[in-house]
């Protein structure tokens, strides 16, 4: 017997999943959250063979999510669900699907994962040229700079709010598209959103 844990802040995601999972004899759904502060608390009470996550969730988002999980409890397997690809590279994972995903698969890869200690991945998240994991972790001051780019700001606009320097905010833009390897605003926004950065 599989024992899950669900981690999603979408209501119809996690009963999608409940639906699909539990009628399979071979899994048993320890618990579904939308918290991810609250999934590490109960996780704590009762292990599971394997945590399903998303990336983007309120309070912590998925990245931090997975960071701590993976580092207090190392032997559980990480699957994450999301509706991009190819958003992060992930080091700690081991196995990444688009929510679009059919349930044969979804319920083949889980199997693989735990019986098998195989590791799946769309696209090219397991890239060894991918930005390291820990550079995908960004400062406030960092998140500051998207939201006001989200809202439209320009440098000079952010300077005199942030009372930085036109400079400073121009280097903390390139250090921003560096670490989510994107290459203009749409694709930044696109991330942040996924991120929780911006709502």
């Amino acid at each position: 017997m599989i024992k899950i844990v669900i981690v999603d802040d979408h209501q119809m995601f996690l009963d999608g999943m409940i639906s699909v999972l539990s009628a399979d004899e071979g899994f048993e759904i320890v618990f579904v959250e939308s918290s991810a502060k609250k999934a590490l608390k109960k996780i704590k009470e009762d292990i599971p063979d394997i945590v399903i996550t998303d990336i983007s969730m309120p309070e912590m988002n998925g990245v931090e999510f997975v960071k701590i999980l993976k580092k207090e409890f190392p032997e559980i397997k990480i699957l994450v669900v999301s509706m991009f690809e190819n958003i992060l590279p992930f080091k700690n994972i081991d196995g990444f699907l688009l929510k679009e995903t059919g349930k044969e698969k979804l319920i083949k890869v889980i199997k693989e994962i735990v019986l098998n200690d195989k590791k799946h991945f769309v696209g090219e998240l397991n890239n060894e040229n991918s930005i390291d994991f820990k550079k995908s972790i960004l400062s406030e001051r960092e998140k500051e700079i998207i939201r006001l780019i989200a809202k439209e700001y320009t440098t000079e606009e952010m300077a005199e709010k942030l009372i930085i320097s036109k400079h400073t905010v121009e280097a903390h833009r390139k250090n921003i598209f560096f670490k989510l390897q994107v290459k203009n605003i749409a694709g930044l926004i696109k991330i942040a959103i996924h991120l929780g950065v911006v709502k």
